[in-house]
């Protein structure tokens, strides 16, 4: 599908792209090769969204078409008892290179309008995330973040330093003593109050996933 035929399909603007492409970013900080489909309700917010990262060599729409349907499948129930659409699925890519549009570009808005009729929805926006900012193909709005490589600014989770194994596979009582023993002795230090010191919680990890999942509803 060429960028003509798209703006002529009557794809329903996307609104507010200023505050709901950040948002969509923030969710799932697409790295350059990732693409992310959203659903919105019908008061235009989101409602459910997934990204994941397609195989390289799946460049024709049939494969990009079965993927994004997949995804949706999985994130929300389809509508296709109702009389018409009342909810839209959009499509954010990330990618390196200039910005506009491009053949692969065509192959997914060609999957993302077949996707979304086969679900019961309303085919909606098209997004380019390139190193240059973001663009809504078709409509010409755009911005500068974020942009492909936005993902590094996001949050790092990071593990802590954890106390010995030993330690934690102790029983509580074996523990109290073992802190007592390893205290310093005399002259090489003031011993520290176990009441100075809050309790050892273990830190908390995100789980990394392959294909980021989120939902609200």
């Amino acid at each position: 599908m060429d960028l003509e035929t798209w703006t002529a399909s009557g794809i329903p603007l996307l609104r507010d792209p200023r505050e709901f492409v950040p948002e969509l970013h923030q969710r799932h900080l697409p790295q350059p090769g990732t693409v992310v489909v959203a659903v919105l309700d019908t008061l235009h917010r989101l409602a459910a969204s997934a990204s994941f990262a397609p195989w390289p060599h799946d460049t024709d729409g049939w494969q990009h078409r079965n993927a994004l349907l997949a995804h949706l499948r999985r994130i929300i129930p389809h509508d296709l008892r109702l009389p018409e659409p009342s909810r839209t699925a959009v499509l954010l890519r990330c990618r390196d290179g200039a910005p506009g549009w491009t053949e692969q570009d065509g192959a997914w808005m060609w999957a993302l309008r077949d996707a979304a009729v086969l679900h019961g929805m309303r085919c909606g926006a098209y997004i380019g995330l390139t190193p240059a900012g973001w663009q809504v193909l078709g409509d010409g709005r755009n911005g500068r973040n974020p942009h492909a490589g936005s993902w590094a600014d996001g949050p790092v989770h990071t593990v802590t330093e954890l106390p010995p194994r030993s330690v934690l596979d102790a029983p509580r009582g074996q523990r109290a003593r073992r802190q007592v023993v390893e205290q310093p002795p005399p002259g090489e230090g003031a011993p520290r109050s176990p009441q100075s010191e809050p309790p050892w919680i273990p830190a908390r990890v995100a789980a990394a996933e392959q294909a980021r999942r989120t939902g609200t509803g």
